[in-house]
């Protein structure tokens, strides 16, 4: 598993919002590598498949992750920090693989998101394989959560394995949406990350 120190390289410029920074600091230190490599990885993805930019220039940029993500962490070119970060998703590559399809059909493609949106749940269920968990129905309510986070809709406490954390805030955040006094927002995204809940 990648090192708390590897994770860290990318540092301030990862693209990182400070709710899914705060987010990411709630991983234990084993996960939160591969926590900040799927959100880095995302916004990377999101930049390299930005609307109004040539369909081939998409194409072509998101060739490079596809193909990195089609062979062993061992082979990727050192010097990305990125790719750095991603090597603890090395047996579940698939799922950022699908990931940058998903973003190629949103924005070349015309599948309105709908694959993007699954590529992402998926993601997230391996991000929690990769935390450990292996139960069906811990499995089944990360996946819940990952819908609800993306869907900004959703109601009641899922309860997630710790290494999960970070879904448990990104998620409730995103239900309360921007309302509510800037302390009110962060006392509740302590209380998310404190407890979960």
């Amino acid at each position: 598993m990648q090192s708390v120190d590897a994770g860290d390289e990318l540092g301030p410029d990862d693209g990182l919002d400070p709710i899914e920074r705060l987010a990411v600091a709630y991983a234990p230190g084993t996960v939160r590598p591969a926590w900040r490599g799927f959100l880095a990885f995302d916004r990377r993805l999101a930049d390299a498949a930005r609307e109004g930019r040539d369909p081939i220039m998409i194409q072509l940029r998101l060739a490079w992750w596809r193909d990195r993500m089609a062979e062993p962490a061992a082979r990727w070119p050192a010097g990305e920090p990125l790719l750095a970060m991603l090597t603890a998703w090395d047996a579940e590559r698939s799922a950022l693989s699908a990931m940058v399809d998903g973003w190629e059909a949103r924005n070349v493609g015309s599948d309105g998101g709908a694959a993007l949106r699954s590529a992402r749940i998926a993601a997230l269920e391996a991000l929690a394989r990769i935390g450990g968990a292996r139960d069906g129905a811990v499995l089944a309510d990360v996946r819940r959560a990952a819908a609800e986070w993306l869907d900004r809709s959703g109601a009641g406490t899922i309860r997630l394995p710790r290494a999960m954390r970070p879904l448990v805030v990104l998620r409730g955040m995103a239900l309360r949406g921007e309302e509510g006094p800037p302390l009110r927002r962060f006392l509740t995204l302590l209380r998310l990350g404190m407890l979960g809940r």
